[in-house]
């Protein structure tokens, strides 16, 4: 797969000369492997944490236990939350957050296995989220979630110029 929205997110970034942090649930840390596989993204990426369950959302992303409890931890505004959180927590100038169900297991009616919610905030208080519905086995799964990602913040970085 290529990589080629990590590399461009990562030149972007270095122009502007800001900084960006990852909360991941779904995709278990490849958004940040993708960054850090590029040349000089020691200078652009902040860092950012694996919040893979619901009790690590709260404590490490400060989302509330209540939303997670009505919206469910794969919707628009946990994925939000968990954006907004890791920008305050690292004040980096932009934050994304995925997070999804991968699957074999774990899908609904309502939220089928391959439901993704990516959600983006900058320092200024914009943000945004995005939903993605993909087909496959887990894998496929987890690495779409990740290419979706990078694409969303790439999109809203650029967008901003």
């Amino acid at each position: 797969m290529s990589n080629s929205s990590a590399y461009a997110l990562v030149d972007l970034l270095l122009k502007r000369r800001e900084k960006v942090a990852v909360a991941e649930s779904c995709t278990g840390g490849r958004v940040l492997a993708r960054l850090t596989a590029v040349p000089g993204s020691s200078a652009v990426l902040w860092g950012g944490v694996v919040s893979y369950s619901n009790e690590s959302k709260v404590a490490l992303l400060g989302v509330e236990a209540d939303l997670i409890g009505r919206n469910g931890a794969v919707s628009p505004e946990v994925a939000r939350a968990m954006a907004r959180g890791m920008q305050r927590r690292s004040k980096a100038d932009w934050a994304i957050a995925v997070s999804g169900i991968a699957g074999p297991s774990g899908g609904s009616i309502e939220k089928p296995v391959g439901t993704i919610w990516i959600g983006c905030c900058d320092s200024s208080g914009n943000d945004s989220t995005r939903f993605q519905r993909v087909e496959g086995d887990r894998e496929s799964v987890r690495r779409q979630a990740t290419d979706e990602t990078l694409k969303a913040l790439l999109e809203m970085v650029d967008n901003a110029q």
